[in-house]
């Protein structure tokens, strides 16, 4: 996730457009940033503001130095204002029910990866049902349904979610969704790597599909020859 400093060219949290940060105006304290020092660390806020929406980004930065003072590398930075997720929002023609449960399921992933990969396994077994057409109520079944339905690439990734998951050690992950149980290491942030690309097949594709077959169309049609169908 990027750091915000006036004057970096980079996306707005808030709009979602590509703008060159700003110095907030009307700076009471007269500077864009804060420091803290202690003999080992330094801890920084830097205060921007997007020139479209005018809406203000918080980042911070915490630091280590030796004794010295000089700096030996950045422990951690993030924005904390606003709260915001590092991945961009579902595809505008996903359901909004599956679209805000993946927005939610990435906003808490840095705070609670078991949460978020409660919200995750939801969102997924939602798609599967919805578009994948599965008839099984859980979610390992829905998965081993897919499978066979899906481009190979993406379909092992889905059938990686129970290895991952670890769903034999624990069951209720697949008969359960939606419950707050133990995540493995990396099994969260899979969850919305697999959801990324279930998307775009499920539901960026096939509309750009049919806007392609759209324009053929209107150009068989001038032509006077029968549309494609």
């Amino acid at each position: 996730m990027p750091i915000y400093n006036p004057g970096e060219r980079t996306k707005c949290p808030y709009c979602q457009t590509m703008v060159k940060f700003e110095i907030p105006m009307d700076n009471e304290w007269n500077g864009h940033t804060a420091i803290i020092r202690s003999p080992k660390y330094r801890l920084k806020t830097i205060h921007s503001q997007c020139p479209s929406c005018l809406k203000f980004i918080v980042s911070i930065s915490e630091i280590e130095s030796d004794d010295k003072g000089y700096i030996n590398e950045s422990l951690i930075e993030k924005i904390i204002w606003p709260i915001t997720s590092s991945r961009d929002p579902a595809p505008p023609d996903v359901p909004s029910h599956i679209s805000q449960d993946y927005m939610e399921a990435a906003l808490v992933l840095p705070i609670s990866p078991k949460a978020s990969a409660a919200l995750s396994r939801r969102c997924l077994q939602s798609v599967l049902r919805e578009e994948g057409k599965t008839k099984a109520k859980d979610l390992a079944e829905q998965i081993q349904e897919a499978v066979p339905t899906l481009p190979s690439r993406i379909a092992e990734n889905l059938d990686a979610i129970r290895a991952i998951g670890n769903f034999a050690a624990h069951p209720i992950k697949s008969q359960v969704t939606g419950n707050i149980v133990e995540v493995e290491v990396g099994e969260a942030e899979w969850n919305l790597d697999v959801l990324d690309a279930l998307f775009d097949h499920y539901y960026v594709r096939p509309v750009l599909e049919q806007k392609k077959r759209d324009a053929l169309n209107v150009k068989l049609i001038d032509a006077g020859k029968p549309p494609i169908k």
